[in-house]
C-alpha cells in the first residue's frame, strides 16, 4: 500500500537570469558570481510521491525503512525549512535515499557527522544561489576556510568534477563538501563530469566518516543541465558509490525540481 501526500512548496530563491547558453566557462562563472537569481525551464510533472508515513504499512519502501531504523538510521533529521515528509527509496541494505523539497541551508542530521554539498565554482569563493546561500548561513569562516584550501591551477581550487571539504561553521551540518559541476553547452562530457561530482562528493565523504550527506540538484541552475538528464545521472552515481554511507539526501528548492526527481528516482530505485 501507498500513501500519497503533497509537499508544501518552499523556494530559496526565485528570480530570471537571463543568459547565453553558449558563452564561455568564464563568462558563466562571472554571471554565476554576481547572481543569487535562477531561471528554471522545467516542465511541470504531476507525480503522486509515496512516501513511508508509517511503520505498520506493508510497502517494500517501508518494509526497507523499518530495517534502516532497526539499523540505526536517523528518523528523525532536520529536513530543512521545516519539510518533515520526504519519499525514502532503498540503495542497499544499509543505506536509504531521501528526496525532500526544503532549504539546504538549514538541514541537518546529527552535527557531527553530516555534511551538506556545495554546489560551488572552481575558486571556491562564494557566488549566487545555493552557494552564496550557503556561505551567508555559514558565515565569513567558510570564506576563509576555503581561500585556505591550495590552488591547483592559478585561480583554480576545484576542478569540474572533484570535491573539497570544509567545516560547516555556522550551519546546522558539521562539514560542507563543495564540489565544482558541469556547464552543460561548455562541457564535452556533461554527464560524465556530473557522476564524478557525486562521486567525488561520496567519496570525500567517507574518508571523513561523514554518514548523512545531503545534496542539492548539481548544475541545474545558470549552468544549464536539464532537470531530467541531471536527475537520472544524480540519482545513478548516488546507487552505485553510496555504499558505505548511512542516509543520502536531496534537498531541492522548488516542487518542480522535487517532481523530476522522485520520477527518476521511482524508475530507477523501485522494482
Amino acid at each position: 500500500m501507498h500513501v500519497c501526500v503533497s509537499i508544501k512548496m518552499t523556494s530559496l530563491c526565485r528570480g530570471q537570469l537571463v543568459l547565453a547558453r553558449r558563452a564561455s566557462p568564464e563568462t558563466f562563472t562571472s554571471i554565476f558570481n554576481t547572481s543569487s537569481k535562477f531561471l528554471y525551464n522545467s516542465p511541470s510533472l504531476h507525480f503522486k510521491r509515496f512516501i513511508p508515513l508509517t511503520t505498520s504499512l506493508s510497502s517494500p519502501i517501508i518494509s526497507m525503512a523499518q530495517k534502516q531504523t532497526a539499523a540505526g538510521i536517523s528518523a528523525g533529521a532536520n529536513n530543512g525549512g521545516g519539510c518533515d515528509n520526504g519519499a525514502v527509496f532503498p540503495l542497499s541494505a544499509s543505506t536509504i535515499l531521501k528526496i525532500i523539497q526544503g532549504d539546504i541551508t538549514k538541514w541537518s542530521v546529527d552535527g557531527s557527522s553530516d555534511a551538506i554539498v556545495n554546489p560551488a565554482n572552481n575558486r571556491m569563493l562564494g557566488g549566487g544561489g545555493a552557494d552564496g546561500a550557503i556561505h551567508r548561513a555559514a558565515g565569513p569562516e567558510l570564506l576563509n576556510a576555503c581561500c585556505k584550501v591550495p590552488e591547483v591551477e592559478r585561480g583554480i581550487r576545484c576542478p569540474v568534477g572533484e570535491a573539497r571539504i570544509t567545516l560547516g561553521f555556522k550551519l546546522p551540518a558539521s562539514h560542507v563538501i563543495h564540489t565544482v559541476g558541469p556547464i552543460y553547452d561548455a562541457d564535452r562530457n556533461p554527464a560524465a563530469s556530473l557522476t564524478n561530482a557525486y562521486r567525488n562528493s561520496l567519496a570525500l565523504a567517507k574518508e571523513n566518516n561523514i554518514k548523512f550527506i545531503a545534496f542539492p540538484a548539481i548544475s541545474c541552475g545558470i549552468y544549464g543541465y536539464p532537470l531530467e538528464e541531471a536527475a537520472s545521472v544524480s540519482i545513478s552515481a548516488i546507487k552505485e558509490f553510496a555504499e558505505g554511507l548511512k542516509e543520502v539526501h536531496f534537498v531541492l528548492f522548488s516542487e518542480d525540481i522535487l517532481d523530476v526527481w522522485l520520477k527518476a528516482a521511482k524508475e530507477l530505485l523501485l522494482p
